[in-house]
Parts: C-alpha cells; structure tokens; sequence
C-alpha cells in the first residue's frame, strides 16, 4: 500500500532525613532522580551508565510502524543474566500481548491508535552487579498509563533478584516502616491504605519493585500514579540516606550499593562465553556520483537499529552491491553500539534519527520532542563526528509542533513493506520489488533478521532493472 508519495518524503523531517517527591509521567526514561520532582527537593542525581562497554549485549527490540496499533518494546539481554532477561521478556510480552488484544484489536486497522512504549536504562554494570529499569507508557492503561520497575542481577550468586532484594529480609519492616511514615503525611496519599498496601506480601513486592542506588548510595524507592495515593496526586518518590540503608541492604544490595557509587571498570556476571561483537570494516569509496536525473535511483531506508547481529550482515549484502542507504537510529541503541552506527558511515550510508525511544511524537510536549531528537542527535555524532540532519518520525507522525521543535528534516516513505507485521523475507522482498518506482523512498526495519535476509533478492533484482541505491539526502539533492 503505497502510504506515502514521494512529494511529502523529499520536503518533510539525614539519621533519616527521608526526601519524598511528586513525579509526574515522561515518554522516555528519568535519567535523575529530580525528574518531575517538586520544587524545592533535591534529590540526589542517578549515575549514568554507558552500555557500550557492555561486552556481547543485545537490545531486543520490537516496533510497528502502525499508527493504528503503534508500539515500541526494547530491553537488554547481557551474557551471563539469563534469567534477568527471561523476566523482562515475559513482562514485555505479556504488556504487549495484552495491548495488542485490546487497544489494537485484530492488528488490522481497527484500533483507536493508543500507544505502548517500554524502554530501557542501565542503572548500573558493574563488577558482578547489572540493574535495569524498564519505563513503560501505556495509553490503554489506567492514570496516565505510565509505570516502571527494576530488574537486578547478582552475578556472584548467579541469580536474578527482584527490587526487594536489595533489602536483608529481617530488616524489611523496619524499612517500611520508614516509607509508610514519610509518605503518610503527603498530600495525596491514602495514609489509612498504606497498612493494607505493604502488610500483604503480594502487594507489598508489586509496589515496591522499582528501586535504585542514587549516586551518592542513597535508595531510591518510586512509586506509580495511585500505588500510594489517588493518580491525582501524581508518582511519589522517597529517598533513603546511605547512611539510614547500609545496615537495612541485603549483601547483594550493599555489592549494588557499592558498584553503583564506585563502579568497576568491567562487568562480569559469570557468563562462560561472552560473543566478541562482529563490526564490518567495509569502507565507501569516495563520494557517491550517481545522478539520479540520468538514472533511475531508489532509496532503501532502515529504522530502529542499529541491532546486533543484524547490522553486520546487512553491510556486508550492501557493500556487495555497493548500495548506499539511510539508517534511521534510535538512541538508545546508538548509545548501546557506537560502533555498528560508525561502521554504517564509514561504509558510506546516511545516519538519520528515529528519537530515542521510539515514542508518537505528536502525543508528546515540544520539550519532550526535542528531548528525543536532541540526545540521540547527540549519541550519533558521538559515534561518527557528524550530526544528523534527517529524522524519521516514529509511526510517521509528525505535525506542526513537532517540525517547530527540530531543526532536522523530516523523512517519510513511499513505499512500506510492513516487515514490521510479517515476519517472511520473500514476502517482503516481493513487496518492494512489485511496488518500487524510480526515485522511492522504501521503509524496512533492521532489527528484523527477517528484512535484512530479504535485502539480498532486493539488490539482486533492482540492479538487474537498472536501479541505483542511494540515500535519501542524495535523492533530494539530485532531483
């Protein structure tokens, strides 16, 4: 289905001195703890945490481009944490299913366009210690539909811990306690439910799953809309001084303490084989000449990567070709492999930018949309020493606001080849080779080893009828 024309594609783009905060919901992931705080807190800022130094990891990824049913999930997979990452995949899974079921329908066409995004950030990899959190956003949930926990691996034990793990068991009343007195007082919170809510033991490891080291190895405990207080009230957030939980952690959660305020320069979790990543070396050869007045030119583009091991085997099928494309990035997997998107210039291709975590732009406040395309504008030209000029808005969704909130220019498709939905590289081979025209702008994803195995027959068949492959920025400028 031809979505897009090409027209719209070519001109678009203390002793326990506690501190508790009111966090209101964000389309992507804190990255302090003073996020969305009250005026006049100060909690302590969250370490950041590069994952690219995270040997053999694997973000996986899973997108539509369906603004009927948009969806975007991602967390990691780190060698040696297996059963950390069998817990976030059946959590993302089953939110997916569930969203799927519900606001999507049937997946065809018939949904009301609410949208789930659940994406990931690195708390801590460190030593023996790995924390994650994810942040989802559900628009088919109650409140504001945002929620998000950490997951947590102990590396000397081998074993996957829950947020509450990071508290010795003979020391949780007492840390309770704690919570329940610093929240009672603030308003929103229902003080006469806070007994109800932490004396049963379900409801107590629901609630408090989504807890972190600040940087100077205070806990950070976060609650989401209506867990403590009526969803008027907002997220609240309590922080417990160092020095009030030491002796309350657990000797996993000191480890955590301690690898969070002082990191390690390597992670290791005990994993028996850790994959050396396999980065292409292919290199361009000079500029790209081809005059698409003469010739007839098509540009491949390629969202939400870079993803391994896909990326390497995609370059090597272009190189052969020597084809060019578009890759529009998302940040946070920028971010995870700095490598694979310098790989992609260096062979030549155009890096774009798809927002850090795939978000609907247009749902989002011009801040937040300058948010997503600033930081992963950041991360590219971190990787490759050139700023991005084109983006690709998630779900093509881009509205007045959204162009006044970037200077990027925005890029579309002509044709969409829906790799997203199926999941069979001769289909969607055969969906770009039935439905191309000269000058095209093509939408596939490479997170998908389905697409990428399809990119071969593409080449192969488009260069026997005298296509040339080149990307979007050189389709504009030549035509």
């Amino acid at each position: 289905m031809r979505s897009h024309t090409l027209l719209p594609s070519l001109l678009l783009l203390g002793s326990l001195t506690l501190t508790a905060a009111c966090a209101h919901g964000t389309s992507e992931p804190p990255v302090t703890a003073s996020a969305g705080a009250r005026p006049g807190s100060t909690p302590s800022p969250v370490r950041t945490v590069d994952p690219s130094k995270i040997k053999g990891m694997e973000i996986v990824n899973d997108n539509s481009e369906n603004r009927s049913c948009p969806f975007a999930t991602s967390y990691p997979d780190v060698p040696g944490a297996e059963a950390m990452t069998s817990a976030m995949k059946k959590y993302v899974e089953r939110r997916l299913a569930t969203f799927r079921s519900g606001a999507c329908g049937d997946d065809s066409g018939g949904g009301d366009g609410r949208e789930i995004n659940i994406s990931h950030q690195f708390l801590v990899a460190s030593g023996d210690v790995l924390g994650v959190r994810l942040t989802t956003q559900d628009q088919s949930a109650a409140a504001d539909g945002r929620s998000a926990s950490t997951y947590w691996y102990d590396g000397k034990a081998g074993a996957y811990r829950t947020a509450l793990g990071l508290v010795a068991g003979g020391s949780r009343d007492a840390f309770v306690a704690a919570l329940k007195d610093q929240l009672k007082d603030r308003e929103g919170v229902d003080a006469a439910g806070l007994d109800d809510t932490f004396s049963d033991p379900d409801t107590r490891d629901t609630t408090l799953d989504d807890m972190a080291f600040t940087a100077d190895g205070g806990l950070r405990v976060s609650f989401d809309h209506g867990e403590v207080g009526v969803p008027a009230a907002g997220a609240f957030v309590v922080t417990i001084p160092k020095k009030t939980i030491t002796p309350w952690l657990s000797a996993f959660g000191r480890r955590a303490q301690r690898q969070t305020v002082s990191p390690s320069r390597s992670l290791d979790l005990g994993a028996p084989h850790v994959p050396a990543p396999a980065v292409p070396t292919h290199t361009a050869s000079g500029d790209d000449d081809t005059d698409c007045k003469k010739v007839k030119c098509i540009a491949l583009t390629f969202d939400d990567g870079p993803a391994v091991p896909e990326a390497s085997a995609l370059l090597t099928h272009l190189a052969r070709y020597k084809a060019r494309v578009t890759f529009f990035t998302v940040g946070q997997n920028v971010a995870a492999h700095p490598d694979l998107v310098r790989a992609e210039a260096k062979a030549g291709h155009e890096i774009g930018n798809h927002s850090w975590n795939h978000p609907d732009l247009t749902r989002l406040s011009s801040r937040q949309v300058a948010s997503q395309l600033d930081r992963t504008s950041a991360a590219i030209k971190a990787a490759t020493g050139k700023t991005p000029t084109l983006f690709r808005p998630p779900y093509g969704a881009v509205n007045t606001q959204v162009r006044a909130a970037t200077p990027l220019s925005p890029v579309l498709w002509d044709v969409d080849t829906e790799d997203w939905k199926y999941r069979d590289p001769a289909k969607v081979a055969r969906t770009v080779i039935t439905k191309a025209q000269p000058n095209d702008v093509v939408l596939l994803h490479d997170i998908h080893a389905t697409s990428v195995a399809a990119v071969p027959e593409i080449l192969r068949t488009l260069t026997a009828r005298g296509y040339h492959f080149v990307t979007v920025s050189h389709l504009r400028a030549t035509l």
